[in-house]
């Protein structure tokens, strides 16, 4: 799980300072940290997807929130399976006891042994 983890928040962290950097010119001498390379980049996106740069910024937000939604239910679903499970079970009336045998009818055996 933390390996999962890190992979997902690494490239949040490295998409959010290239972003940050870039757009207040925060360039440390840095070409790839340039307000300019920064327009060209989503002006190049814009143009691949047919819309304004200026919209890719709030899709890609809003593709990280879902996305963050999505990992913290995943960590939610594997840190509470057992109850999620249980809850399950008393809303259909399943058992809690897999060991317990199935009850089969009278009627089937006594149609059974007829047959032998």
């Amino acid at each position: 799980m933390k390996v999962f983890l890190a992979l997902w928040v690494m490239p949040i962290i490295l998409l959010g300072s290239w972003y940050g950097l870039s757009y207040y010119d925060i360039s440390f001498g840095y070409r790839i940290l340039t307000r300019e390379l920064h327009d060209l980049v989503f002006e190049i996106y814009g143009n691949l997807l047919g819309i304004p740069p200026e919209t890719i910024p709030p899709l890609v937000l809003k593709a990280i929130i879902f996305d963050t939604f999505l990992v913290v239910g995943l960590i939610i679903i594997k840190r509470r399976r057992k109850q999620i499970w249980a809850a399950i079970r008393r809303m259909f009336g399943w058992s809690d006891n897999a060991d317990e045998p199935i009850p089969a009818s009278a009627q089937a055996d006594s149609e059974f042994s007829r047959s032998a």
